[in-house]
């Protein structure tokens, strides 16, 4: 049996919630780092393609989109999802909207679905606002993002902006009624011509409900979590076989690092609390600006192999935007990538095989210099973060990809327990 779905995500570490919720299931997911060159082999029921497109040119993230589901279409995939973060990151101009349009074309399909919703990390939608924790999106730490500040709360409106169709809203009211009430709102709303229809969830049964729904869609958008009752479903519907791949998970040994790039609110406290137990190296875009990465380099070759370094980038908002006045947001962030790819590079050959990796933009550059083309996915550390595994030079290693906000305080420890456990 073929693909069942297909998975298209805006980010690496996306890419990996995404595939920890789904290989919930017991079902092997295939995480593969942008779209394969060659056609599609030893594929599995649930296949995603991460690309690092969050913050690219919109023709650029749009290209890429096309090109990923056009190799999912190869490997017999006929459903698709097109995954973004839970916190709806974009800017006036896409990506989200521009890529769903596109998608939507594609696949010749009038009509798809927004649901950003992850209740178990705190993300809920209601009446179209989005909310983290208690506050809404413009009210949360997300309004400070350094790339992709969010500075309104209601999904309809920021998606105004980055598409060209007709905007509706299917609320809570609605949601809870059932995926009978669901699917006749969504078919009414479709006879108006609203092709692009935000819904609310704040439970997992609201996630449920909307999954049931939406199953049979052509493409449905959203967070990771709307994508997490869809194993359950497809099998229910006769679309796995008892025969479907079930995943396994291997024991990677070796030593550890911790490398995070991300500033959110969450990975600050994170870095904080690891720190006191841990040997740390700050790297700052100014310094690497000035002078690159050879002092870090050499801080991390003098480290012991039975150590767990912490190398991190991750500061305070003011210390974010100093950095980014004196040198450019897009260079700043390339500073910073550069660094923690050599970084990573530089840790493998002396040994280290468990990685910790937080933030998209970080784990992306690692992933990539790594040389890293596919993920098996493992055991979740938190909701949304599994470990995965992989080769790099021949080696075997495990990553765990973590967005920003993810994860308690104790989140770097809690990884390194898990795998040992």
């Amino acid at each position: 049996m073929g693909t069942v779905l297909g998975c298209i995500a805006d980010d690496f570490t996306g890419a990996s919630d995404l595939a920890g919720l789904l290989a919930r299931s017991g079902y092997k997911v295939n995480l593969r780092i942008g779209t394969p060159a060659s056609p599609p082999e030893n594929t599995a029921a649930f296949e995603v393609i991460a690309l690092k497109s969050r913050t690219s040119p919109v023709d650029q993230a749009v290209t890429e989109a096309g090109a990923a589901l056009a190799w999912l279409q190869k490997a017999g995939a006929t459903r698709f999802f097109w995954k973004y973060c839970s916190t709806f990151d974009s800017t006036d101009k896409g990506n989200i909207g521009p890529v769903a349009e596109a998608l939507m074309a594609d696949l010749n399909t009038d009509q798809t679905i927004y649901c950003p919703a992850f209740p178990e990390n705190g993300r809920s939608v209601f009446m179209g606002n989005l909310f983290v924790g208690e506050l809404p999106l413009a009210e949360s730490p997300m309004k400070d993002h350094p790339l992709t500040p969010m500075r309104d709360s209601n999904l309809m409106r920021l998606l105004a902006p980055q598409t060209t169709r007709p905007i509706g809203l299917a609320n809570r009211h609605c949601v809870a009624q059932g995926y009978n009430s669901l699917q006749t709102r969504l078919n009414e709303l479709k006879k108006d011509g609203i092709a692009h229809v935000v819904i609310d969830a704040v439970t997992n049964d609201d996630l449920l409900t909307i999954a049931e729904a939406c199953r049979n869609m052509p493409l449905m958008t959203g967070g990771s979590a709307v994508a997490m009752p869809l194993p359950a479903l497809y099998a229910a519907d006769g679309l796995l076989s008892e025969d479907t791949e079930t995943r396994s998970t291997p024991f990677i040994e070796g030593g550890m690092i911790v490398l995070s790039g991300s500033c959110s609110s969450m990975t600050r406290k994170q870095v904080a609390a690891f720190s006191r137990k841990a040997d740390c190296f700050q790297l700052s875009p100014l310094d690497l600006a000035d002078s690159g990465p050879q002092q870090a380099r050499d801080w991390l070759a003098s480290r012991s192999k039975t150590s767990t370094p912490m190398i991190y980038a991750t500061a305070e908002p003011d210390e974010v935007r100093l950095a980014q006045e004196k040198l450019g947001v897009e260079k700043a962030g390339e500073i910073i990538e550069s660094a923690f790819a050599q970084l990573a590079i530089d840790a493998r050959n002396h040994g280290r095989r468990r990685f910790v990796i937080a933030g998209g933009e970080t784990s992306g550059a690692v992933v990539k210099a790594l040389g890293v083309s596919e993920l098996t996915i493992g055991d979740e550390i938190a909701p949304g973060v599994p470990w995965t595994y992989t080769t790099s030079n021949g080696q075997d290693i495990a990553l765990a990809l973590k967005s920003g906000n993810f994860g308690a305080e104790s989140f770097f420890s809690d990884a390194f327990s898990k795998l040992d456990s």
